[in-house]
């Protein structure tokens, strides 16, 4: 009993860090692999995202309610994400990612200091491409961070905006609402891929829902209250815990 709340505490906490500006992933797995030490890291990781899911689809469906939505871009770039992420994961099982895990805190910190070295990143929307451009583009990003997130994974939602942000020209506000989206089709991906193979404790996964969703509706409301600027700073704050837990998990334990 003790550690169903445990978890779902911490997928409570997860929904809300992941409606804002992604990132739930660096609370709930490391909570799922702590109270759940013996169980195998396929069920765990797949149990997180039979949780997970719940909370970017619902997250993607209030913002599109507050938020202008390019469905024309993003729709397209979902199922570029959601064909990405079956293959990455096809490629995990080809391909060890030892060599990505230890480059991953030096991308991070790359994302991170151009993020503080332009003042004014994200702040205002403004899209730079339009129409076929933009969806040709928005495609290729779902493409390339749903391969990833397949693969391996960590700050998934953060790299969607950050280059929503830097290609496309929305502001961080837009950005989350689109990278929602496609989070949810790579997170859809793997939850069938783990739900087929029977990695996924339902029963767990479904009260975890219940808190990831709780704490979805939260984050997005702050962040449609205090907009782009709010999001902005969420959004340091993740990447510079995530350069941290990959650095640690790469280098140190």
């Amino acid at each position: 009993m003790l550690e169903l709340a445990t978890v779902t505490l911490a997928s409570l906490l997860a929904g809300f860090v992941d409606a804002i500006v992604g990132g739930g992933g660096l609370i709930l797995v490391p909570a799922l692999f702590s109270v759940f030490p013996a169980a195998a890291p396929a069920t765990l990781f797949g149990t997180n995202k039979g949780a997970a899911v719940w909370g970017t689809a619902w997250a993607t469906a209030q913002f599109a309610k507050r938020v202008t939505m390019p469905w024309g871009a993003l729709l397209p770039a979902a199922v570029a994400a959601l064909i990405g992420g079956f293959a990455g994961a096809w490629t995990v099982t080809l391909v060890s990612p030892t060599g990505l895990r230890r480059a991953l805190p030096f991308i991070l910190m790359a994302v991170l200091l151009y993020t503080l070295a332009r003042k004014d990143l994200g702040r205002h929307h403004a899209p730079t491409l339009h129409g076929r451009s933009q969806a040709a583009v928005a495609s290729a990003i779902g493409l390339l961070i749903g391969f990833y997130d397949g693969f391996f994974g960590p700050g998934t939602g953060s790299f969607f905006v950050f280059l929503f942000v830097r290609l496309l020209g929305f502001d961080f506000l837009h950005a989350s609402a689109g990278a929602k989206l496609l989070n949810t089709a790579t997170n859809v991906s793997a939850l069938l891929l783990f739900g087929l193979k029977g990695h996924v404790w339902w029963h767990i996964a479904a009260v975890m829902a219940v808190a990831n969703v709780a704490g979805s509706l939260l984050g997005t409301r702050l962040a449609l209250k205090h907009g782009a600027g709010f999001v902005r700073v969420m959004f340091i704050g993740v990447v510079s815990a995530l350069i941290l837990k990959t650095a640690y998990d790469s280098f140190v334990r």
